[in-house]
């Protein structure tokens, strides 16, 4: 291009251009300058860039990112109630089985102890109907004499923790009564006292109360009633029947 283009007519339009341009630069701070030159007319046209547009400051974007993480956090506490609502469902639930399968377990314990104290109740009553038969079965029987009866005054004796023999019983008998269970005795001192002695063992009334052993009749002249009365009476004062060897 001629010199004379930087330096003639022009020289005051590009000046003023880039006074212009420099202007522009320190004011925006961001300005770009292009430089074009028009073939026919001789003139240099200057275009500058458009100023970036402002930035706008809002607050609605803030707001909406707050309630994003407000809806998240509300949709996880919604999630985790409704776990621990699960959790705390399911735990009710096992309680529960667990304590109808307690109340099924003790139930059953109590019909297994019942239906035990049945069988034992039962097995009690049969085994004393059993020895209530035996004893029915064996009752021993003794002959109605002198013999039998001081054999059986000595099985009692014997059960109640009397002391005496059949010798002891027997030669006392012989003594007071001969053996006759009706002996009465209407002239000793006991006689004359108004209480005669009785029985096979000569024993005054008072004392066959006194001495009455218990499940023998209450007869003073029954003759195993008689025989234990006096034993027991004998025992009581002279430790045994047998050491009685003379009127007692």
């Amino acid at each position: 291009m001629p010199k004379n283009f930087l330096t003639r007519g022009h020289s005051r339009s590009l000046t003023r251009t880039h006074k212009i341009a420099i202007a522009g630069v320190g004011t925006l701070g961001a300005a770009a300058l292009a430089f074009s030159a028009a073939p026919g007319g001789g003139q240099t046209a200057t275009a500058e860039a458009a100023a970036p547009a402002k930035v706008a400051y809002s607050s609605e974007p803030i707001k909406d990112a707050k309630a994003g993480v407000t809806d998240q956090l509300t949709s996880a506490g919604q999630k985790l109630a409704a776990i621990e609502a699960k959790q705390k469902a399911a735990a009710e639930a096992a309680a529960e089985k667990k304590a109808a399968a307690a109340k099924k377990a003790a139930a059953r314990a109590a019909a297994e102890k019942k239906a035990a104290q049945e069988r034992q109740a039962q097995e009690t009553a049969s085994r004393s109907a059993t020895r209530l038969s035996v004893k029915q079965v064996s009752a021993k029987s003794y002959p109605d004499n002198l013999d039998g009866w001081i054999r059986e005054a000595l099985d009692i004796m014997k059960a109640k923790g009397i002391p005496g023999s059949y010798h002891g019983l027997h030669k006392n008998i012989m003594r007071e009564s001969s053996g006759n269970p009706n002996a009465i005795n209407n002239w000793d001192i006991n006689a004359i006292n108004g209480v005669p002695s009785k029985g096979l063992l000569q024993v005054i009334p008072p004392t066959f109360q006194t001495y009455h052993v218990p499940g023998t009749s209450w007869n003073i002249y029954d003759p195993v009633a008689n025989i234990t009365a006096a034993a027991n009476y004998a025992a009581d004062r002279y430790g045994t029947i047998d050491n009685v060897n003379s009127a007692y």
